[in-house]
C-alpha cells in the first residue's frame, strides 16, 4: 500500500500527455499488487491464494519494467526511481517467499 501511494505521487509529475498511457498503466500495476494479495487472502484456499500471489508477482515485474522505462525516456531520474525499485524488489522477494511457504505447508 505504501508503494501505491509513492507511485501516485511519482506519476503526478509526469507529462499530461501520458495521462492515458504510462500514468494509467503504472498506477493500475501498482494497485494490482496489494489488491491481488488481498483478494487471494480472502479466498481462504491456499491454492487460490498462491494463484493470486502469482498475479501480484507478475504486476511487480510489469511495474519494474515501467519504472525503468520512465528513466529511459527521461521522464524521471535514477535518483527518483531507485527507491521505488528497491522497495519493489523487496516486495517481489516477500511474495516469492510467501508463495514458497504456501506451497510447502
Amino acid at each position: 500500500m505504501v508503494l501505491v501511494k509513492e507511485i501516485y505521487l511519482l506519476t503526478d509529475h509526469l507529462p499530461s500527455e501520458e495521462k492515458f498511457g504510462l500514468i494509467s498503466q503504472i498506477r493500475r500495476c501498482a494497485v494490482s499488487i496489494p489488491s491481488n494479495i488481498a483478494e487471494g487472502a480472502g479466498r481462504n484456499n491456499p491454492k487460490e491464494f498462491n494463484q493470486f500471489l502469482g498475479i501480484a508477482s507478475g504486476s511487480c515485474y510489469e511495474l519494474e519494467t515501467q519504472l525503468i522505462l520512465l528513466v529511459d525516456l527521461n521522464f524521471k531520474t535514477d535518483e527518483a526511481a531507485s527507491p521505488l525499485l528497491n522497495n519493489l524488489n523487496e516486495i517481489q522477494k516477500m511474495i516469492y517467499k510467501f508463495k514458497t511457504t504456501l506451497i510447502n505447508s
